[in-house]
This record gives C-alpha cells, structure tokens and sequence, in this order.
C-alpha cells in the first residue's frame, strides 16, 4: 500500500513501531510519532484512547506480524529445515552489512524497556516471541521432527538469532550472526 493510501491509523501504527525499534519506547514521544506520521493529532486519541501503553502494544503486534512474514518468507526456499535456517540467518548476516542505517531489534528494546512496568506491552512481546518460535518450529516438524523438540529449537534458534543481533549491533559486525549458522547442523541433530 502506498504512503498517501495509508489510513491515520496505519500512519501512526508504522511510524511508532519504527520508532519504538530503532529509538526504545521511553525516548519516543506522542508528539515526535504525530509529526512523523503526519497523521493529525486527534487521531492518535481517536484510534488509541488508552495512549501510548495501547499503541506500544499495537506496534509491537504490526512488527511481529511483519516479522513473521519475513521469516516464513526466508524459510521457504529450501527443503531442508537446517538448510532454511541457515539461509535465513546468513541472508540476516548479509542484510545486516547492506543497510545504510542500522535498525534495533524488533521488539527487544520495548521488551526489555516495559516488561517491569506494563503487563499490555509484556503480553505483546511475549506474542511476538512465541510467534517467531513457532515459524521455525513448523518447517522443523514438516521435515519430520517431533513437535515438542522443534518447539524447544524453535525458541533456542530465535534465541541465538537475537542474541547475536545484539552483538552485531554493538560490535557493527556480523560475523556472529555467520557463527552461529554454521552450529544450526550440530544444534539439530
């Protein structure tokens, strides 16, 4: 969907899911995703009349489901679940070095930010997680795994993918994300 197709609503759910990912849910204001999104300012209390705690968790929820979507997208070219998985974090790896400016997790800052302090935003971090754990755990059993181990690989793959991200991030390289596939083989024997 075009930009100047997009409602008030997706204007400002995107413009803070950005946000809340490269800059954390603390250092963005209403005020700073209202400009940015161009949308007016009574549709931010229109659409979320609970604030930012309700946006936050709306966003969080747009960026997992997006996120999905990329690693359904990147899992489906390959047969073979370890060759998938491995593909799929060696392209990370190699996005990683393309992008001109650098984003955040996509939802590890708000998690880590919130989770003490908003039960709405934990449950829809904890949402995201589950989801991603479950995509890599679905091309783990159509290959024939058990569904209790794949759900178990599924949350340690995504685990790793996250922590060596963070590195990547800190570090400005991503050779950790390029470790950590070389060991998708032994970790699912």
């Amino acid at each position: 969907m075009s930009e100047s197709k997009k409602s008030s609503k997706d204007k400002i759910i995107d413009t803070a899911s950005r946000l809340f990912q490269k800059q954390g849910y603390y250092a963005t204001g209403l005020n700073q995703i209202i400009q940015e999104s161009g949308a007016p300012k009574g549709s931010l209390y229109y659409y979320f009349p609970n604030g930012k705690e309700e946006l936050a968790s709306v966003a969080v929820g747009r960026t997992a489901d997006l996120v999905t979507m990329r690693i359904q997208e990147g899992l489906k070219d390959y047969d073979d679940p370890i060759e998938a998985i491995q593909q799929f974090i060696l392209n990370l790896a190699n996005a990683f070095k393309s992008y001109e400016t650098k984003q955040g997790l996509p939802v590890a800052s708000v998690a880590l930010e919130t989770a003490q302090t908003s039960e709405v935003i934990r449950q829809s971090c904890q949402q995201a997680y589950e989801k991603w754990h479950e995509v890599f755990a679905k091309k783990l059993v159509e290959s024939g795994f058990e569904e209790k181990k794949a759900l178990e690989l599924g949350l340690v793959i995504n685990a790793m993918i996250e922590g060596a991200f963070i590195i990547v991030i800190t570090t400005k390289d991503c050779e950790p994300l390029r470790q950590i596939a070389r060991y998708i083989p032994n970790l699912c024997q």
